[in-house]
């Protein structure tokens, strides 16, 4: 009878999900459903207190018995401002509005949703996978990663990432893509802040989890980031020249 029991719970939990992602993407174009003042409060603790916002999750799940967002309000005002800040470059490094839109849609699209859903679709199946703690013979209901939290676990990794890489980098990168090695330098310890605090900012929204074990998994990478870092001093390689030239037809 307990193998049932156990698939009938699976097949309830997977007929709860289908609503739960059609009342976030139909609340997405209706502003007034939205709670912007705490999206902004909690974009503000993830830069100074990260830890802050996932005890708030903690209680999230207490109230609305799950872990991700029902609100997709993190997610719309990334992208907003995601798109002005690269507005911006394109007024600063760009002549043309046609090319200007393409570099916004493409950074949109690149950067911040299918790369995330990319990611979050990889932590989604390695967490499920390989990290869930085992219970043999326990009667607790089977816990699993949810696809939408992996992709804001993805959001909230990836905004104070937005703040070192787009938003700072943007008032320095007369500076960062200049010739030399103070430029080359400062470029690559920003860029190797920036991913060391996404992928911090990562492990954090697993390691909260409290049916997941061996969550340090995802401070590996911080490791990879510190190898590579000098590795690109000392072959000349400035993150910043290479992003820009990438994007902007403009030879820096």
């Amino acid at each position: 009878m307990l193998p049932t029991a156990s698939r009938g719970r699976s097949s309830s939990s997977t007929s709860r999900a289908n609503p739960m992602y059609l009342q976030y993407l139909r609340r997405i174009v209706k502003w007034q459903q939205m709670d912007i003042e705490y999206t902004f409060w909690q974009m503000l603790q993830l830069c100074t207190s990260p830890k802050v916002v996932y005890q708030h999750t903690k209680y999230h799940k207490q109230t609305k018995n799950q872990w991700a967002r029902d609100d997709p309000a993190f997610v719309v005002i990334c992208s907003l401002l995601l798109a002005v800040a690269t507005l911006a470059y394109c007024a600063a490094y760009d002549h043309s509005a046609s090319h200007a839109t393409f570099v916004v849609i493409s950074v949109l699209l690149s950067h911040l949703l299918i790369t995330g859903a990319i990611l979050a679709t990889c932590c989604w199946l390695l967490t499920n996978a390989y990290l869930r703690e085992e219970t043999p013979g326990s009667h607790v209901v089977e816990q699993r990663v949810e696809w939408l939290y992996a992709f804001d676990v993805h959001c909230n990794s990836f905004f104070p990432m937005f703040v070192l890489l787009y938003v700072i980098h943007y008032f320095i990168s007369p500076l960062l893509v200049a010739h030399g090695f103070i430029p080359l330098l400062l470029s690559n310890l920003l860029f190797m802040i920036g991913a060391s605090y996404y992928h911090y900012v990562n492990f954090l929204g697993y390691d909260v989890l409290p049916f997941l074990e061996k969550t340090t998994f995802f401070l590996y990478p911080i490791g990879v980031v510190f190898v590579l870092t000098p590795i690109f001093i000392l072959i000349g390689f400035n993150p910043s020249r290479y992003f820009m030239n990438m994007y902007f037809s403009r030879n820096l």
